[in-house]
């Protein structure tokens, strides 16, 4: 079954309301989807996360037309063959990006033409439902006194909706941070909190908020700081006692090594359309458990991703064994996203705070061709 023709779509939509975090803010969402189709008809989907645009330009012109006519089973021997001829130039970045889509859609693709779902080419689908955490809190262009209770009601609605365990943003100023920690503690006793700053602090900051975290029983703080500064990572988790979680910026099994070796890291977090792809995930995945770390997806983007997510989940094992099992809990984004539900024929279930593993061959999601229409701003296609 050889690779025939490879398309890419950019797809973008405005959002009713925009969402901000610690760095920037969001007024439209954009993904570029890959597919990929073989010689039989078979087609497999992924998707990359990144600059949609730039990105399409390393599938479109750079890498599509070295893997049409290769053996699209050979998910490995392709990634290996993309992955040396860029090198030199390009060990980690956008490029990684488009890589990680076009071996998402592989995989797509290998599982439907053995009528296997993802989650049994990894190894085996250990669990039919996978435990979520809401992932939302997201700024607002209003006064802090104004946010902070739409916070809190917000976080409230993912309770009532059966989640028991969700991430708050931090990393919009030291003082309403603080209060933000502590009224969302107050709010939720017995939910399962976490914090994400997106790398907003210096390492000062970061352990005045992280010992707040820590008061209040916070599961993790997630890219407290910067990832170019990994020696500081070391110097803040020898003040805290929650664990220190980061990744989503991390690309390859070398970089994650280098996270690693740092022995500041407690929880990596690998994003399946960046990171390198499923098949690059689970070599991080095997380096991680070899120095006894978990690694949970971050999971951003549409179906396809929160698809390849739970499958990696699905599949995953804890570390350490032991006889009751140690939740590793899928990303779900509950910001505005038409590009994920509004796009889609066949979504994953989420009920009552768990994403329902597909059973399906691939990725178990399906594209609606006819709703992908309003959104594709630029399509190629390489044969």
């Amino acid at each position: 079954m050889k690779i025939e023709c490879i398309r890419s779509h950019h797809l973008r939509c405005k959002l009713d309301k925009p969402f901000g975090f610690s760095q920037w803010s969001y007024a439209e969402r954009n993904v570029l989807v890959i597919e990929i189709i073989t010689d039989t008809g078979l087609s497999g989907w992924g998707e990359c996360y990144g600059p949609a645009d730039v990105t399409q330009s390393a599938v479109s012109n750079f890498y599509a037309p070295k893997i049409i006519g290769k053996d699209a089973l050979a998910t490995d021997a392709i990634w290996q063959h993309m992955w040396r001829s860029s090198l030199d130039f390009a060990r980690a970045g956008i490029m990684m990006g488009a890589i990680s889509g076009i071996d998402m859609a592989l995989w797509d693709l290998k599982g439907k033409a053995l009528n296997l779902s993802v989650s049994e080419l990894m190894g085996g689908r250990q669990r039919t439902n996978v435990p979520c955490y809401a992932t939302g809190m997201y700024y607002q262009d209003l006064p802090d006194e104004e946010l902070l209770p739409l916070l809190i009601a917000e976080a409230k609605s993912y309770a009532a909706d059966g989640f028991n365990a969700m991430k708050v943003k931090v990393g919009k100023s030291l003082d309403f941070d603080e209060k933000l920690i502590r009224a969302m503690r107050e709010a939720l006793p017995n939910t399962m909190l976490m914090a994400d700053s997106n790398h907003a602090y210096d390492l000062p900051e970061a352990i005045r908020i992280g010992r707040v975290l820590d008061q209040c029983n916070y599961q993790w703080f997630e890219e407290p700081l910067s990832p170019e500064h990994l020696p500081l990572f070391k110097q803040l988790s020898n003040k805290l006692d929650l664990a220190i979680a980061t990744g989503e910026c991390e690309q390859t099994r070398f970089g994650f090594q280098k996270l690693i070796s740092s022995n500041a890291v407690n929880l990596l977090q690998p994003d399946l359309a960046y990171c390198g792809g499923p098949s690059e995930a689970l070599k991080i995945r095997a380096i991680a458990s070899a120095n006894g770390i978990n690694c949970i997806p971050h999971v951003w983007g549409t179906q396809l991703n929160l698809a390849a997510g739970t499958h990696f989940l699905a599949s995953a094992y804890h570390e350490p064994g032991r006889a009751i099992e140690k939740q590793l809990m899928l990303e779900y984004d509950r910001t505005e996203n038409p590009l994920r539900d509004n796009l889609y024929d066949v979504v994953i279930n989420i009920e009552n705070g768990n994403a329902i593993v597909p059973t399906t061959p691939g990725l178990g999601v399906s594209i609606n061709l006819s709703a992908m229409k309003q959104f594709d701003i630029n399509k190629t296609e390489t044969r």
